[in-house]
């Protein structure tokens, strides 16, 4: 479980997050939604540690039991798509067991190549599956179908759902309808803060 109680933050004069409260139970995947500006990703960064709240207190999950996937790739160009997910895979997860794990993601033909040969897709798909696979608690994930088309999306939400495996979701999406092809709950940020809506 991952309790959020009364976060706060601001950016100078910005109030961005106002007394965040809420709850993400073991096992469930939850939608994070709100119009930009809102602080989804700051919200997001809050838990993963890379941005310092002023306020508040985060429950439930250390920072090394949680895996990302963020809005921008992040993957070594010049390696392959195995060799950037055994980056950060403890290491008795094997290659032979990344590769299985890619091969339900990715065509076979692209596991080999440097990533910098992918298109933007197949590189959305390498990164979304590295945050997957690493044995983590909870795995967050920022506007991960950006680029992708419906038939795609229908695929990595399949392995998405596959591999959950007990662990909390959390992902920031615009799609209304990516939470009803997940089988998600709706997390409205304007719901758990007393945000006035304001854009920062």
């Amino acid at each position: 479980m991952l309790e959020i109680q009364g976060i706060n933050k601001f950016f100078g004069e910005h109030k961005v997050l106002k007394n965040v409260n809420t709850v993400f139970d073991d096992g469930g995947i939850y939608c994070l939604m709100g119009a930009s500006g809102m602080g989804k990703t700051t919200l997001l960064r809050i838990i993963l540690g890379l941005e310092i709240k002023d306020s508040g207190e985060i429950i439930g999950v250390n920072k090394d039991e949680i895996s990302v996937m963020f809005q921008e790739n992040h993957l070594c160009e010049t390696l392959t798509p195995i060799e950037n997910l055994a980056l950060v895979c403890p290491k008795d997860i094997t290659k032979k067991e990344i590769q299985k794990s890619l091969e339900k993601i990715l065509p076979s033909e692209c596991l080999k190549q440097p990533v910098s040969e992918l298109s933007g897709g197949m590189k959305r798909r390498v990164a979304l599956s590295r945050a997957v696979i690493y044995p983590s608690k909870l795995v967050i994930f920022d506007e991960p179908f950006t680029g992708l088309d419906v038939e795609t999306k229908k695929e990595v939400i399949s392995y998405l759902l596959q591999n959950q495996k007990g662990r909390i979701y959390i992902i920031a999406t615009h799609g209304e309808s990516d939470a009803q092809m997940l089988g998600a709950k709706r997390v409205e940020l304007a719901n758990i803060s007393e945000n006035d809506g304001g854009e920062f």
